[in-house]
């Protein structure tokens, strides 16, 4: 039967190859990289069964004056890379779906501190890649080091197709690699790579041109290109050059993968940017060519991406943090299955496995990242091996997780939580400011166990360690979260910060926005904020738009710390300003009255007063663990066959955390778990002699 879903589902040619269908997974980086190939492939490969139709790398070295250390990115140095892209190339094509590749030369993005080589970039410059900070300067590119650039890429181009890879980019997009740089108007060079618009596109030009002809007979030459840069007539605008740009190149290339600079701009988080923000920026390319356009905006919803297609805004959906989320999203739309489908929540946990070096990982699908060394698949697990039924408290984000996978595999599962409504913290967090999406981690969740008629959830329901004995289930799993401290004890307070005042928690203020009737504090607010994630600045911004003269005080360098890793600390400090917060970093909160707090620099130790009417301690939560402790006994003298604590009440930690965690004791149910043994499959590098 004809569905209006049915255009998302047409082959579509891109220069000698053909997608089989509009799907299209971006290149992102995951953390994997050249270290962990096999771990690369099987996440790749997992998005392929899952039906995207082309599956592209991240970005890709071409050569050591380009290595992107500390991140790890893929490489394509020379031939001894090549086995290890065919090892994706494989997995990819196993599923008729076509493998791309990003080449890049990252100019003075690449600090190259594993190759101690020197860069070449438009001229010599201070790096920006590694830390954003390094010592030292890119070398000033000579036109003869430019046709060397050209023969490296050349030569990479050459090892992808060797490799098997059906699509080859050229890459000038997030303001990193050599040829956005020269076609910046920061270029100043005065030969013909530099000048006039013609002259700053002349190596863009020059490499798609090279790479046409060493592959194009067989693989299809894509380029990425950023199209704005949101720094206005200081950067590149998608109604100024670009689109001049985008005019001389128009027919060039075989495929335009177009999006918006920086990173942050481009994968921004969904607390400052909703699904198909990029198309007002990326609409004006399918006006200036005949070829396919890609666009991303981290569509979820299968009704967005079928109107950007009828809009003309593109002809191919690609997504990252979408496929990421849900590496079977387009067989869920396929087969009618819209409710299945795991949405992205924006979060950017997906981000951190790059920028904090390790494999990738994924709040609303614990699955990713875990393909190849745990063997999990994010629609398969295995089913029952007894008709034990299991007992869970708590009905957050891991006892969630846990009853939903613990009822895919077949087992009768009692959910109990004491609230009147399922989702924890998750039902907290989701309703502070721009962070609806995240309730999508309780929606989905909720949606599966409803259709699980092996799944009984009670809510407002209390148990105490007697009636989970009178309950007569033999396993119980103990998922009851944890608990915000109220006495300032955290990384930088090691003892109870000393006073008498009008003291808030993060619990105490979500619970004024849910149940409706709750209590804000008013006047003068100090936040003390020693976790250094997103709950220190989002009540900030809470408590201003509700009236209150907000100081936000982190004994941090900056402000929310940890989200320079999810690429939303800059929105953060903007918005939080244009809210008239005072920003005061490096400080403790010593002690504290009624009226006033007394703050110590974290450096010079140096004292002083600060006039507050309430303090939020935004600092180290305390595991909700009484009812496992309680229940020990129960299980050495044999009344509980097993019993285990996961999520938060284990250990707090972010909501990522807390999904995996009621996964995993998904998934070990009833399995015999050697602590002395790792859980896991590690790559390793083989020596000989």
């Amino acid at each position: 039967m004809p569905s209006r879903y049915d255009i998302l589902f047409q082959p579509i040619q891109i220069g000698p190859v053909t997608a089989p269908n509009r799907f299209y997974q971006v290149p992102h980086c995951n953390g994997f990289g050249w270290r962990m190939p096999q771990s690369m492939a099987a996440m790749r490969g997992m998005k392929a069964e899952g039906g995207w139709g082309v599956v592209c790398t991240e970005e890709t070295e071409i050569h050591h004056t380009s290595d992107l250390s500390p991140y790890f990115e893929g490489r394509i140095w020379d031939d001894n890379d090549i086995s290890t892209w065919q090892l994706m190339t494989e997995a990819v094509h196993k599923h008729g779906a076509l493998a791309g590749i990003e080449l890049t030369y990252n100019s003075h993005d690449a600090a190259n501190l594993y190759s101690r080589a020197s860069a070449f970039a438009p001229r010599s410059m201070g790096i920006t890649g590694g830390g954003g900070y390094e010592p030292g300067q890119s070398h000033a590119a000579s036109k003869d080091d430019l046709k060397q650039v050209r023969k490296w890429h050349r030569n990479a181009a050459i090892r992808a197709k060797r490799a098997g890879f059906d699509i080859i980019y050229c890459y000038a997009a997030h303001n990193m690699t050599l040829a956005f740089h020269l076609l910046s108007k920061d270029n100043d060079r005065s030969d013909e790579y530099g000048g006039s618009l013609e002259n700053r596109a002349r190596f863009f030009r020059e490499l798609i041109e090279d790479t046409k002809d060493a592959v194009g007979d067989t693989c299809a030459v894509a380029v990425r290109f950023a199209v704005d840069e949101l720094l206005g007539e200081e950067g590149m605008q998608h109604d100024g050059e670009a689109k001049e740009i985008v005019s001389m190149l128009a027919e060039l290339p075989d495929l335009w993968d177009v999006n918006i600079s920086a990173w942050k701009n481009d994968s921004i988080t969904s607390r400052f940017g909703k699904e198909g923000h990029q198309e007002k920026y990326i609409s004006f390319v399918k006006q200036l060519t005949t070829k396919p356009v890609v666009g991303v905006g981290r569509y979820t919803s299968p009704d967005s991406m079928v109107s950007a297609i009828e809009r003309g805004i593109m002809d191919i959906i690609g997504a990252a943090r979408p496929s990421i989320a849900d590496p079977f999203l387009p067989n869920k739309i396929k087969e009618g299955r819209h409710e299945d489908i795991r949405e992205c929540i924006g979060c950017n946990i997906c981000v951190t496995g790059d920028t904090r070096f390790v494999p990738i990982r994924c709040t609303q699908n614990p699955t990713m990242g875990e393909e190849w060394r745990r063997d999990w698949h994010p629609e398969i697990i295995a089913p029952k091996k007894s008709e034990e039924e299991i007992l869970i408290v708590g009905a957050g984000p891991a006892g969630l997780e846990a009853a939903r996978a613990l009822g895919q595999r077949g087992y009768k599962v009692i959910l109990t939580d004491a609230k009147r409504e399922a989702g924890g913290r998750v039902l907290l967090e989701s309703a502070l400011p721009n962070l609806i999406e995240w309730r999508r981690v309780i929606d989905w969740r909720l949606t599966q166990i409803n259709k699980l008629e092996n799944v009984f959830f009670y809510p407002s329901s209390k148990v105490s360690a007697q009636d989970v004995l009178d309950s007569g289930e033999p396993h119980v799993i103990i998922a009851t979260g944890s608990t915000w401290r109220r006495d300032g004890v955290g990384r930088s307070n090691a003892h109870p910060i000393q006073g008498n005042g009008n003291l808030f928690t993060p619990d105490d203020l979500m619970n004024g926005i849910v149940p409706a009737g709750g209590k804000l504090p008013s006047g003068k607010v100090l936040i003390y904020d020693d976790d250094h994630y997103y709950m220190g600045g989002v009540l900030a911004e809470l408590l201003a738009q509700n009236g209150c003269e907000v100081t936000l005080m982190t004994p941090a360098p900056t402000i929310s710390a940890w989200t320079e890793y999810t690429l939303e600390q800059d929105r953060i400090y903007k918005r939080l300003l244009s809210l008239n917060v005072t920003l005061l970093p490096h400080h403790v909160l010593a002690s504290y009255s009624p009226t006033t707090a007394t703050v110590s620099h974290t450096i010079t130790n140096a004292e002083s007063t600060l006039a507050c009417d309430a303090i939020v301690m935004v600092t180290d939560r305390i595991p909700n663990d009484s009812l496992y402790h309680e229940l020990k006994p129960a299980l050495a003298d044999g009344r509980l066959k097993s019993l285990r604590l996961i999520g938060d009440a284990e250990a707090p930690n972010i909501i990522a955390q807390a999904v995996f965690s009621g996964h995993l004791a998904a998934r070990e149910f009833g399995e015999v778990i050697d602590p002395d043994m790792t859980p896991f499959k590690v790559e390793r590098v083989t020596t000989t002699s």
